[in-house]
């Protein structure tokens, strides 16, 4: 393209570029790009202008050659469609009335900061640097599927709209971003995909809006980060997927709202994560899925839980703040799954990590009494009679108590009427204390069971202590076992 056939807007910004000189086209700082679709000639590039200057790339002696413009209106399509830029590109506050195509490029530097574009492609690039794209209102998709970004991509206070509700608004499926994803205060309206993307640094989306109402919001299977996921003070309409996904760091939801009325608010299934905080502010609208992961920190706070949870296999090693049990057990009651013997189990190892012994014992006290509802009705009745005597070996002070008051229920009435002796001749003299300890103690004998023989009324009292000596050292028995084989 020949000099002479560039407007003079054209003409300033390529005579600007092979000494990296910045071009403002700007009439103040503070105004509405969204509103370059009227402005004039004076402040128009044109795509294929931009294209040629990159492609041949003139240079002067002793300077570094950049593209630096400011509030531009650029016409046409931007194809740089497998260009190799040596040059810095910096297109910031710019009305783009096409969508750049950038797939493949390879450039030093790209920010696109403030500006205005109907959608975005820059899928398998590769950035020797940072991308910067804060700030910028896109109406239709931002591809970044398979760019390699050796700095830090910053999306902060981005607007990203689209308009095919089947397409994701931004995409970056098997991207790798050596340092951090930041797009704090990002204004979503559909879908952001994640899936099998890397970040090396961490994940900033701090008091982002991410709205897709009954669908993915945020679709994020198998991505690794390796420093934290922040979504502290976010508002997510439709749920959040995190399946397979790794973060090595803190996931972070603290003061978020979720809301998916009626389906999963969080699917972190299957998926490894160092600390995750539920904390501060509103329990989630929807249920939280957190099947067969795997969590060091659970932080989760009792008044976050929601009506619903999915807790099957879930494992974590240590479970805070420090709650009593009876604040932790309707976090199982609520399982969608009904009684589910690991969730209880992992509560349990929870509370002996931290040597909360009584608290454990709670637990498993309730794990029992939720197992009964699921047995058959023999199996509720005898578990219903364990309970009661010895708290199913949890509270064996209880059987004592039994013990004591039917010990001493028998030896009043035996000791007001005195059973006959079966021969009188060898009887011993009557005890009722050590009768009655007789018929309650099955094992242990001291000769008076056999030599006396009461009647009428008093036989069935005799039968009823036998059979409430035996039930009693059945359960104490079993629960004395059950704990053992815990310890």
């Amino acid at each position: 393209m020949e000099i002479n056939e560039l407007t003079p807007a054209e003409a300033q910004v390529w005579r600007a570029f092979p000494r990296g000189e910045t071009v403002d086209f700007r009439t103040a700082e503070d105004e509405d790009t969204a509103a370059g679709t009227d402005w004039g000639p004076e402040r128009t590039l044109r795509a294929s202008v931009l294209r040629a200057l990159l492609v041949s790339a003139p240079q002067e002696d002793g300077e570094i050659a950049a593209l630096r413009v400011m509030g531009a209106r650029i016409t046409g399509a931007l194809d740089l469609t497998h260009a190799v830029v040596d040059a810095p590109v910096r297109l910031t506050h710019c009305h783009f009335t096409d969508p750049p195509d950038l797939y493949g490029i390879q450039l030093r530097r790209l920010s696109l900061r403030g500006s205005v574009l109907p959608a975005l492609d820059l899928g398998s690039a590769r950035v020797d640097g940072v991308m910067q794209l804060s700030d910028c209102r896109v109406r239709g998709r931002i591809q970044l599927s398979g760019a390699q970004i050796s700095g830090a991509l910053f999306l902060d206070r981005a607007e990203l709209t689209g308009q095919d509700d089947s397409q994701p608004v931004l995409k970056l499926n098997q991207a790798l971003i050596e340092d951090d994803l930041r797009a704090t205060e990002l204004r979503a309206h559909g879908e952001i995909r994640l899936n099998g993307a890397t970040v090396n640094g961490s994940v900033d989306l701090r008091g982002a809006h991410l709205t897709h109402p009954g669908q993915v919001a945020l679709d994020a299977q198998t991505l690794t980060v390796n420093g934290d996921f922040s979504l502290r003070n976010t508002h997510v309409r439709g749920w959040i997927g995190l399946r397979g996904a790794c973060v090595t760091g803190r996931f972070d939801l603290s003061y978020a709202r979720l809301s998916n009325p009626g389906d999963a608010a969080l699917r972190a299934t299957s998926c490894s994560i160092g600390e995750l905080w539920l904390r501060k502010g509103l329990p989630p609208d929807g249920f939280l899925n957190l099947r067969r992961a795997q969590i060091d920190v659970l932080f989760l706070e009792p008044e976050m839980v929601p009506d619903r949870m999915l807790l099957n296999s879930l494992v974590y090693t240590s479970l805070t703040p420090h709650e009593p049990a009876e604040r932790r057990l309707p976090m199982l009651e609520c399982d969608g799954d009904g009684y589910v013997p690991h969730a209880y189990e992992q509560l349990t190892a929870a509370y002996r990590r931290i040597g909360d012994d009584d608290a454990a014992r709670l637990v498993q006290l309730a794990k029992q009494r939720r197992r009964r509802g699921t047995l058959p009705w023999y199996g509720r009745v005898w578990g219903h009679v364990q309970d009661a005597t010895v708290g199913y070996g949890f509270r064996p002070l209880r059987a004592c108590g039994w013990l004591l008051s039917l010990l001493a229920v028998g030896s009043v009435v035996y000791g007001l009427h005195h059973p006959p002796p079966l021969k009188a001749s060898e009887a011993p003299h009557f005890n009722p204390v050590f009768y009655t300890l007789d018929l309650l103690l099955p094992v242990i004998s001291f000769g008076q069971e056999g030599a006396f023989a009461p009647r009428e009324g008093y036989q069935t009292l005799s039968y009823a202590l036998v059979i409430a000596g035996w039930i009693l050292a059945t359960t104490v028995f079993a629960g004395v076992t059950r704990t053992v084989s815990r310890q």
